[in-house]
This record gives C-alpha cells, sequence and structure tokens, in this order.
C-alpha cells in the first residue's frame, strides 16, 4: 500500500508540472525519431547502390556539410516567423530531402541531395527547443530537456532494432518511414500547438546571428561545447576503429550502441531528481570529465566484454549532459534570440560531428591510437575545469542581482 503514494511523489518529481505543449513535442519527437532511419544507414544503403568507398565519403561529407546550415536557418526562421511554423516547415521540407536521396541517379546527385537532406533535418531541432524554452519557465528547463533527451533515446533505440529488419527487405522502407514519421509530427504540431502561443518581441535585423556571437558567454559556452562534443562524437567514429583494430566482430559495436541506449533510458528518470538540485553549470562539467575519461577508457579494451565498462562511463556522462545541456542554452539566451541560440548550439553539434571522423582517422593513422585516447582524457578534463570557471556567469545571467532590478524599476 505504501509503495503507490511513493510511486506517484517519484512520477510527479520526473514528469510533473510541464504544460500540454512540451508534451506535444515530446510525442512527435519520439514518434519522428522511431523513423529516423536512413542517416544510420546511409553507407549500407549506398553499398547497395554500388557506391565506391571515396564516393561514400564524399556524400557523407555533403550531408554534414548540409547539416552544420540547417540549425542555423531553424533558429533564424523560429525568431523571424515563430517556432511552431518553423518546426512545421522543417518537418515538411525534410520528407523531401528523402525523396531526392532516394531517386539521386549518381554520385554526383545523390551528394547535392546529401547535402538538402542535411539542411532540412536541422531545420526544425533549435525550433523546438525554442519552443520548449518559451512554455517551460526557468525551474523546470532542466526537467524539460532532460526528458526530450530521454524520449530522444527510446526513439533511438527502438529505431535501431527495426532498421535493420526493413532495410534487409529494402532500404526503399526506410525512406518511407522515415519521411512518414516527419510528416506525422509536423501534424502533431499542426493540431496540438495552439497558433497563439506568446510570440517573442522581434526586433529589426533579429534574423542574424550577430546577436549570439556578441555574447561572450554564450561564444565562451560554444566554445567549450564544440570540445565536449567533438569528444562524444569519437563513440560513433572511433569506437568502431578500435573494434575492427582489435579484430572483433560489428556486432560488438552494435551491443556497444544497445548498452548506450539502454542505459540512458535507464538513468535519466532516475538520475534526474538528485542532479536538478545541484548547480546546472558543474553538473554540465561532470559530464565533459565523464565523457572524455570513458572514451579514453576505450583505450584499454581488447576484447568484447571490455568494452561494457567504457561504455557504462561516457553513457552517464551523456546522461548528466543531457539533464542540463539545453537547459542552460535557454536560460541564458534572451527571449527573442531564444531560436538562434538553440540554432548555434545545434550547429556546434554537426560542426563537431563533422570534425570527429577527420580527428580520429587523422590521428590513428598517423601517430596512432594511444595518443587520440589520451588527447579526449586531457581534453575533457580540461573543458570541464574551463566550464566550472562559468558558473559565476550563468548564474548572473539567470539570476541578476536585486540591486539593478532596482536601479531600473524607476525607468520602467
Amino acid at each position: 500500500m505504501s509503495s503507490s503514494p511513493r510511486l506517484r511523489s517519484a512520477l510527479a518529481a520526473n514528469f510533473g508540472g510541464l504544460p500540454r505543449p512540451f508534451w506535444i513535442v515530446f510525442a512527435g519527437m519520439i514518434a519522428n525519431r522511431i523513423g529516423t532511419m536512413v542517416v544510420p544507414f546511409l553507407v549500407f544503403y549506398l553499398g547497395s547502390r554500388g557506391i565506391t568507398t571515396a564516393q561514400t565519403g564524399g556524400i557523407v561529407v555533403a550531408l554534414g556539410v548540409g547539416g552544420m546550415f540547417g540549425p542555423m536557418l531553424g533558429g533564424s526562421l523560429a525568431d523571424r516567423i515563430g517556432r511552431r511554423p518553423a518546426v512545421i516547415i522543417g518537418l515538411v521540407a525534410t520528407p523531401a530531402g528523402l525523396g531526392a536521396l532516394l531517386a539521386a541517379p549518381g554520385p554526383l546527385t545523390l551528394g547535392v541531395a546529401a547535402a538538402l537532406l542535411g539542411l532540412t533535418s536541422g531545420i526544425y531541432r533549435p525550433a523546438a527547443s525554442a519552443l520548449v524554452g518559451d512554455v517551460v519557465g526557468t525551474e523546470l528547463r532542466g526537467k524539460a530537456f532532460s526528458l526530450l533527451h530521454w524520449g530522444f533515446n527510446i526513439g533511438t533505440a527502438v529505431a535501431s532494432a527495426g532498421a535493420g529488419y526493413l532495410a534487409a527487405r529494402g532500404f526503399w522502407l526506410l525512406f518511407l518511414l522515415d519521411g512518414a514519421t516527419c510528416l506525422l509530427y509536423a501534424a502533431i504540431v499542426l493540431v496540438g500547438i495552439p497558433k497563439d502561443l506568446p510570440r517573442p518581441k522581434v526586433a529589426k535585423a533579429s534574423g542574424g546571428y550577430g546577436v549570439v556571437f556578441r555574447d561572450r558567454l554564450m561564444v565562451a559556452y560554444l566554445g567549450l561545447s564544440v570540445l565536449g562534443i567533438t569528444i562524444y562524437t569519437q563513440t560513433e567514429f572511433t569506437i568502431p576503429l578500435a573494434i575492427r583494430d582489435n579484430g572483433l566482430s560489428p556486432a560488438v559495436y552494435g551491443l556497444v550502441g544497445v548498452a548506450n541506449a539502454a542505459l540512458v533510458v535507464a538513468l535519466q528518470p532516475v538520475l534526474y531528481g538528485r542532479l536538478a538540485k545541484l548547480p546546472r553549470v558543474k553538473v554540465l562539467a561532470a559530464s565533459w570529465a565523464l565523457i572524455g575519461l570513458g572514451v579514453a577508457s576505450t583505450g584499454l579494451a581488447h576484447q568484447a566484454w571490455q568494452y561494457l565498462p567504457t561504455v557504462a562511463i561516457w553513457s552517464l556522462g551523456e546522461v548528466v549532459n543531457g539533464v542540463v545541456a539545453g537547459a542552460i542554452v535557454a536560460d541564458i539566451a534572451p527571449e527573442e534570440a531564444r531560436g538562434r541560440y538553440q540554432g548555434a548550439l545545434s550547429w556546434v553539434w554537426s560542426t563537431a560531428r563533422l570534425a570527429a571522423p577527420i580527428i580520429a582517422v587523422g590521428l590513428f593513422t598517423t601517430v596512432g591510437p594511444a595518443a587520440l585516447w589520451w588527447g579526449c582524457a586531457v581534453v575533457g578534463l580540461i573543458t570541464a575545469a574551463a566550464t566550472v570557471r562559468l558558473t559565476a556567469a550563468v548564474e548572473r545571467r539567470v539570476n541578476p542581482p536585486q540591486a539593478e532590478t532596482k536601479v531600473l524599476e524607476p525607468a520602467l
């Protein structure tokens, strides 16, 4: 009998208090993520088309380049025309990129289509994050962005489980499901998010990113994020290289992915309540240290089972990061520029994802993997220490001193 109140209390702590528009974004994001199958299986799709390894590399780079511009466009649109229409535009445009990639007849057109897909698929994310920042107050933003990260991983786990099965029966099924879930997400937003959500104040020339890059605090945050995210994205590029170099089966990397998703889904609801009581910037710093040390410990793994403890360390770092990273950006951004601030953070992710394989291959083939692993550890710890130094500046931005407020009151 006593367990029921405790369960209700736990559910309220992890899921309660958030407004309906947030849950609309949350549900649509999971639906969309379940269908996100084309990009993870792009290399296999191109192989089925007879595309060479060199040509595949060029097409993947084109996808990454397009992905660098999509978030910037999405953030700008979110601040100019509103969050809701920007989300819908991005989600409706993405199936066009998918269709172009499916129909492209040769390597050159595949590269163009991949760049288009990278562009269109990146538009909705900063707009959706800005929408969440608008409708969720400062105290609950950590919870909201933590749940988004949690739901993202639930969708990823389901997609990973089903994509291989569908690909074996025809890659066109991946394209169909991916496009359909984008349109489903657009329909959920169209029906579920009211048109009359509060709009941010739009100043003249508000579409530019000068407001972001003139903000020294945000520039420092982005610079440190580039370092941390570049280490994290080594999990997508360098760990497969390490597994291959150890003579292990690709199935081991599949095990790594399953373990990561399972740990994130299991740990995030458990840890949120504890982490929410701590200063966000210091929690973020701890995440970069865990990610750096976890990825670096991959160098100690030589058998399949030895990869599991390393995955546990950097997955814990991912959970901790997911609780606070997006919320910090929403906290420090001016209301009228929240879309561009989220767009800049998404751009950093795209840039790091493009840089990570270049760094990984470069170090692996020149000075050797040990330099990469040591580099991840050192850079992770340096990034963590530098992030801690932002604590006071973020606190002043989020909670300005009362004295400053009183000086301004007579002028209002």
